[in-house]
């Protein structure tokens, strides 16, 4: 039987182009999973961290700020760094970095704590822009169910190492560095498994990025900055984020007040969080599936918000776990609505990760600004009363900005008539 030339490589290739998508999944799955531990790892770890180290109040909650002022900062930078190195090369460098950083944080004292954390913030911000505008381009039929995949890989390892970094340094007996340092082996993980994916990923020549139909001609690009639409994304991930970042600052403070004791309080933190989990898939899911829009979803999440912190104003502690889930629902409908926009209302992977990279740095800004201005009005009333107020009226801006923000049209669109 004459054997047809090639015939023998025409099987593996096949096997390998149906394996591709899996293992691009797994990698997702693993650098979502580096983007949030190594910061909600710190939290429960900052009274170890300052008695240890011997510094201020005020040097103690910069290790919690200074990696939402590194989003803000570089996240602008994300897309013409893709568009330069490719998004896939950019991503493999991002988490070497985001190792070397929590390393570094670990093992080099006072300095070493706050360079390793503006460095791991500023591979954090890579990783927060390029995945979704990744996810769009491979996954332009799935963009629902990957996002899903990928905030509940963010969610859930995040839940769990706020979970377990006191057992680590106190338990285990790891002390804080060696608690916060351990997340350096998800890291390097993930650092193997996405060098197939690096290697996959072709640069491409500047001369072919115009015939390119997923990276369009400068000149033809989107003017984000000026464009309604994307401030009213941008403005939905800023309030949302404020809100998050607020609730885990200051929850269990705002409880304890209450006249919850410090354990309970703890765990209604966790429950937050925990509540979090299932709902940013579904709420993914549902919001790829909505052909027209997705408003009934933004007024739902914002509305659960608004009712949660009405009810920590006036509720009082008898009801506080309602409160607190409601407010975590709300959270997950809000964050899991800010990433999928930035692929519902863009056209292409280049414009999802400009939109990315405008929403995610305006919005760590709020977000960075607001647990240490909610923090200043405490101090300066003396009770939670105004800081609940605030964050009430932060709820029913992102109702506002999210019922814009989710209505069915494309950022460089013009205004339907």
């Amino acid at each position: 039987m004459k054997k047809i030339p090639g015939e023998r490589g025409a099987r593996p290739r096949q096997t390998a182009r149906k394996s591709a998508p899996i293992m691009l999944l797994i990698g997702i799955v693993f650098i979502a999973a580096t983007l949030r531990a190594p910061l909600t790892s710190v939290g429960p770890l900052i009274e170890l961290i300052r008695g240890s180290l011997h510094i201020s109040d005020t040097l103690a909650g910069m290790i919690t700020t200074l990696p939402l002022f590194a989003f803000a900062l570089f996240s602008p930078f994300a897309p013409a760094l893709a568009r330069r190195f490719g998004t896939e090369t950019v991503l493999l460098w991002a988490t070497v970095f985001l190792t070397a950083g929590i390393l570094l944080r670990s093992l080099s004292g006072c300095a070493g704590l706050f360079i390793g954390t503006a460095v791991l913030g500023l591979a954090i911000s890579l990783g927060n822009v390029l995945i979704p505008s990744l996810i769009k381009r491979e996954f332009p039929e799935r963009i629902g169910l990957m996002m899903g995949v990928y905030t509940v890989s963010m969610n859930t390892f995040g839940s769990a190492a706020s979970g377990v970094s006191v057992p680590l340094a106190s338990g285990l007996g790891l002390g804080w560095a060696g608690a916060l340092g351990v997340w350096a082996v998800l890291s390097a993980a993930a650092v193997v498994v996405w060098l197939p994916q690096a290697k996959r990923g072709r640069r491409e020549p500047a001369g072919k990025k115009a015939a390119d139909p997923v990276l369009p001609a400068s000149g033809d690009r989107v003017r984000l900055w000026k464009s309604p639409l994307a401030w009213q994304v941008t403005l939905y991930m800023g309030m949302q984020s404020l809100m998050f970042y607020c609730m885990v600052a200051w929850l269990p403070e705002i409880l304890i007040r209450e006249g919850l004791d410090t354990g309970s309080a703890g765990w209604m933190l966790s429950l937050m969080l925990l509540s979090q989990i299932p709902v940013t898939f579904v709420v993914s899911v549902l919001a790829g599936r909505k052909a027209g829009g997705q408003r009934s979803l933004a007024a739902f999440g914002a509305l659960c918000s608004l009712v949660g912190f009405l009810g920590l104003l006036f509720g009082g502690a008898g009801f506080a776990f309602l409160w607190v889930i409601l407010i975590g629902v709300g959270g997950a409908f809000n964050f899991s609505l800010a990433m999928m926009f930035f692929s519902l209302r863009t056209a292409n992977a280049d414009e999802a990760a400009g939109l990315s990279g405008m929403a995610q740095s305006v919005g760590y800004l709020l977000a960075a600004f607001g647990p240490m201005y909610i923090g200043a009005l405490h101090d300066e009333s003396g009770d939670w009363t105004i800081p609940l107020i605030l964050l009430t009226a932060a709820s029913a801006l992102c109702l506002l900005f999210g019922l814009g923000a989710s209505r069915d049209r494309y950022v460089g669109a013009p205004p339907k008539s």
